[in-house]
């Protein structure tokens, strides 16, 4: 069996989460595989859009460390060193993406589970889904960026709530929160996941991607910095191919056929 189950289909890489019997808690070998597919689907111009999910009640468990790298002798920067080659490469590889990333959460996320969901660009969850910070309960800091993300999303003092009592969060608490985009029944997860990728798949690549960018940089930097981002976007877009068909088609009015190019 495959832990990692990989396929392309009407340009969006399904990338699938399969050691069922383990709630898919994620190996180091499968952090390795999910990495290198999305960083395959930012380099080939057919794959335009990228779904994140997995196979039976859970979606991700957690880190499951049994086949991470013996550190021998432990020394003062062994830890730190596994969280950013880890955890950290592991969340910032969905961030950096350069196609937009859902997340179809069919179950249980917790801890570096629930932050792989958290950097998708967009979340779907079943209504059996749940969400938990569950670091606090091991004694743990929180990795994989979660801080950075939570507070981004929820602000500050939702956040330490989630990260100090650990307690799950249902799928409609989630997007009360703001966590969750779409709650759908369990059996309608694939078929509204596929319907929103497509959708995207069929959109202008590469001003998603800048604008993808564009957001998820926004929080860190200042206006000024901003607006000169935007502005540099602006003009790298508008050498693509998308971008003059996109405004032909506004001048011709009729539906816009985008490439991705």
């Amino acid at each position: 069996m495959t832990d990692v189950l990989h396929t392309v289909e009407n340009g969006v890489s399904w990338i699938t989460l399969n050691r069922p019997e383990a709630m898919n808690a994620v190996t180091w070998d499968q952090r390795e595989r999910i990495i290198a597919l999305l960083d395959e689907a930012s380099a080939d111009p057919d794959v335009r859009a990228v779904v994140v999910t997995a196979t039976g009640r859970g979606f991700c468990a957690g880190a499951d460390l049994r086949g991470a790298p013996s550190l021998g002798d432990r020394v003062a920067g062994d830890v730190a060193r596994t969280i950013r080659r880890g955890a950290q490469h592991f969340v910032g590889a969905v961030l950096d993406c350069e196609k937009p990333v859902i997340a179809a959460v069919n179950g249980t996320a917790a801890g570096i589970g629930a932050h792989l969901a958290f950097a998708c660009d967009l979340v779907i969850a079943a209504d059996s889904a749940r969400f938990i910070e569950v670091f606090v309960r091991r004694g743990l800091v929180p990795d994989g960026g979660g801080a950075y993300l939570l507070t981004r999303l929820i602000g500050p003092q939702r956040a330490k709530e989630l990260m100090f009592f650990g307690d799950a969060v249902t799928a409609a608490e989630a997007r009360e929160l703001g966590l969750v985009n779409r709650v759908v029944p369990a059996d309608e997860l694939e078929k509204t996941a596929r319907t929103w990728a497509e959708r995207l798949a069929q959109g202008p690549t590469r001003a998603l991607a800048l604008t993808k960018q564009l957001v998820n940089a926004s929080l860190d930097t200042d206006r000024t910095t901003a607006f000169a981002a935007e502005a540099t976007a602006q003009e790298i877009n508008m050498t693509t191919r998308d971008a003059r068909e996109g405004v032909a088609s506004f001048v011709e009015r009729r539906e816009a056929r985008y490439e991705g190019r």
